[in-house]
């Protein structure tokens, strides 16, 4: 069943709500429902994860832990996903979304020389800020929206194959008393 792989790959729920770095949040982060392992609450974090994994911001794991909160869906899977964006990928995924927002908005690409100065940083910035961030949300939005249909999918395909398993099993179990 898909909760018994995610108890054992998540963090114990008692452990974080005692933890020094978020004790401070009181009863905000003692919600069950953040810690709940259920269809719902687990293709929701999905979705948050992997649309804050595409936002081109620094702090993307607040904004999933802001979003968990809001939405009541569980913490540790939302703020994990947004890793799908680390340093090693988030090159190539940015680069993506700032193609995908030229293309939305019908612009041009134009080359871009890289210097390493401030300037060059401020100008370029405010040239590509909004095909990026664009992108970036068309991007957050596509992926989420997917992972959090095949999750929920998914995890609806397993309990009903266990549903039948268990079935034929009784069935097996009451045709040998017989």
């Amino acid at each position: 069943m898909p909760k018994k792989i995610l108890r054992r790959w998540l963090p114990d729920p008692h452990k974080i709500v005692e933890s020094r770095a978020i004790r401070w949040m009181g009863p905000l982060i003692k919600d069950p429902n953040l810690f709940h392992i259920n269809r719902a609450s687990i293709s929701a974090s999905l979705f948050i994860g992997l649309f804050c994994a595409f936002l081109p911001i620094p702090g993307q794991t607040i904004v999933a832990a802001a979003l968990a909160l809001l939405f009541r869906t569980n913490l540790p899977v939302a703020m994990a996903l947004i890793w799908v964006s680390n340093p090693l990928t988030f090159p190539p995924i940015f680069l993506f979304s700032y193609r995908v927002g030229i293309w939305l908005l019908d612009q041009t690409v134009t080359p871009i020389n890289i210097e390493l100065s401030w300037d060059w940083a401020v100008a370029q910035g405010s040239a590509i800020w909004l095909p990026l961030l664009t992108g970036s949300l068309f991007c957050g939005l596509i992926s989420g929206a997917i992972g959090y249909v095949v999750i929920h999918r998914l995890w609806r395909w397993k309990v009903i194959k266990n549903w039948e398993a268990r079935n034929k099993a009784r069935e097996k179990k009451s045709s040998e008393e017989s």
